[in-house]
């Protein structure tokens, strides 16, 4: 019988330490965020140095999808720019090489 109120003391002090543990019968503190965000700099353009320093969040299976396909959206589009870019100074360039061609090609005849 002493036994039996050993053991029902030892559930109880268990018990009082699990629940002073918790944060009390309110519940469960809010959960600490300890992932990194990967940052890429919002005012320029993306460089290789920001591509380096990159990381990201490991989650259950991996790294955290969305914030791979954010980072990776935003490389994407910036890249598309700058290939627009060159091909338009590209073309900017071209008017100028044609009429030089076309001189030589009439000052040699």
């Amino acid at each position: 019988m002493i036994a039996l109120l050993w053991v029902l003391l030892g559930i109880a002090v268990l018990g009082g330490v699990a629940v002073a543990a918790t944060g009390g019968i309110a519940g469960l503190r809010p959960a600490v965020v300890d992932r990194p965000e990967p940052v890429l700099p919002p005012d320029r353009s993306v460089r290789a140095p920001d591509v380096d320093a990159l990381r990201f969040a490991v989650g259950l299976r991996g790294y955290r999808m969305d914030q791979v396909d954010d980072v990776l959206d935003r490389l994407a589009a910036e890249l598309q720019a700058k290939d627009e870019r060159i091909a338009e100074l590209e073309q900017a360039g071209r008017p100028a090489e044609a009429a030089e061609a076309s001189g030589r090609v009439a000052g040699d005849g």
